[in-house]
């Protein structure tokens, strides 16, 4: 029959890179000054606001929790739009500058995926614009184009951890989800998955690593490299030190090899 992956559907920020702390926060705070609000996001207060999904949905929780006399103009939804479209040039010319790198074992894994057929999507409730970036300046100009579905932004109106955004993608796809694996880094993304009916791999990243990741069907602090094992971080743990293609379908089929 062959092999059981088809495909792999990866989030975005936090798995592909760390880009929620260094990135999307500081694009905000530049943003913010940029319409003259003395407003600045700390890594600690940003890491709070991202249990919300979407960055427009989380400044219209900022400032109903953190700044209530603030009244936006003409209308909150209006608002969060306009500021989050200046976040996004920001965020473009962040990574642009090339300070934010992928998270080990990400270009390996997706170039061995490439170089056997297995097709790539992404599910993310990023805008497009920012998954764009960051394809286009970690890996190359053409990356983008590797991937056959980028379902970002508001593709669908539910955020993660509503499964809409994995749906798409999987309808997208034209695939079933027991024939794909989700890469992810949060506990609202693999909600999100799993609701959809998808095995996900969870790559715990700096704002994540203290969340319930009981529903993955495998943990771990990055996918790895020969020379950089993974740590494992769930049962059971697979006898392999990097994630690739065949570890994936063992996943995927639920033949993970206990540690010896």
């Amino acid at each position: 029959m062959g092999r059981t992956l088809q495909a792999l559907i990866f989030d975005v920020d936090g798995t592909l890179a760390d880009t929620e702390r260094d990135g999307h926060r500081v694009a905000f705070n530049r943003a913010f000054a940029e319409v003259g609000l003395p407003w600045e996001w700390s890594v600690e207060r940003y890491g709070a606001l991202l249990s919300t999904g979407g960055g427009k949905e989380r400044l219209l929780r900022y400032i109903a929790e953190d700044q209530p006399t603030f009244v936006p103009q003409p209308e909150a939804k209006t608002w969060a739009a306009a500021i989050h479209q200046i976040k996004t040039q920001h965020y473009k010319h962040i990574m642009q500058m090339g300070l934010i790198p992928l998270r080990p074992g990400v270009a390996r894994f997706i170039h061995a995926a490439r170089s056997q057929g297995v097709r790539l999507a992404i599910a993310t409730t990023s805008a497009p614009a920012n998954a764009i970036a960051l394809l286009e300046t970690a890996f190359a100009p053409e990356a983008p184009q590797w991937f056959e579905v980028i379902a970002a932004g508001d593709v669908v109106t539910a955020k993660k951890p509503a499964p809409d955004i994995y749906r798409y993608a999987l309808q997208a796809l034209d695939l079933a989800p027991d024939c794909c694996l989700a890469i992810e880094d949060s506990h609202q993304g693999l909600m999100a998955a799993t609701q959809a009916g998808l095995k996900t791999v969870i790559t715990r990243s700096h704002y994540t690593q203290d969340e319930d990741f009981a529903a993955a069907a495998l943990v771990l602090d990055h996918l790895g490299e020969p020379e950089q094992p993974f740590t494992v971080f769930s049962t059971p743990a697979p006898t392999a030190t990097y994630l690739d293609l065949p570890l994936a379908e063992q996943i995927l089929t639920g033949n993970l090899d206990e540690r010896a």
